[in-house]
């Protein structure tokens, strides 16, 4: 091998291992312009939804719960829907590592049981809402 082709290998090798790095810290980065509000309304209007973590913490790699708040967009209380809760993390492509579940609590509160996020991040927190007004969703941001 001539000496002119081991530098334009070891110049590919290179390139490779920079492009590899840029990838992998943009995947680590969240958006600047992130949303991470804790209240907004559903995709389609139908409710309000707010979501706040029991005990105002989040811990990594520890189960915890959340409180969902669903109201209509006038401020009543939504009771009785079924809640769907999914999640993960966009930049990684994967899902949440647990299956949450939620109870009803009453007064438009549901509590989701079983959330752990198992490294450090953008998450998401995604909420299929079915009640009395129809069905819609909304996805909270996280940033841990």
């Amino acid at each position: 091998m001539t000496s002119r082709n081991r530098l334009l290998i070891g110049a590919a090798v290179v390139a490779v291992l920079v492009a590899i790095v840029l990838a992998v810290q943009s995947m680590m980065t969240p958006p600047s312009d992130l949303d991470l509000a804790r209240s907004k309304a559903t995709a389609g209007g139908l409710y309000v939804a707010a979501i706040e973590p029991d005990g105002g913490t989040v811990v990594q790699n520890e189960l915890h719960a959340w409180t969902l708040t669903v109201t209509t967009p006038a401020g009543e209380a939504v009771t009785g829907a079924t809640i769907g809760v999914d999640g993960g993390m966009p930049q990684h492509g994967h899902g949440l590592p647990t299956a949450p579940a939620a109870t009803e609590l009453g007064g438009g509160r549901y509590r989701i049981d079983g959330v752990r996020f198992n490294m450090s991040g953008w998450w998401e927190l995604k909420f299929s809402i079915s009640a009395a007004q129809g069905k819609d969703d909304v996805v909270f941001n996280l940033s841990l």
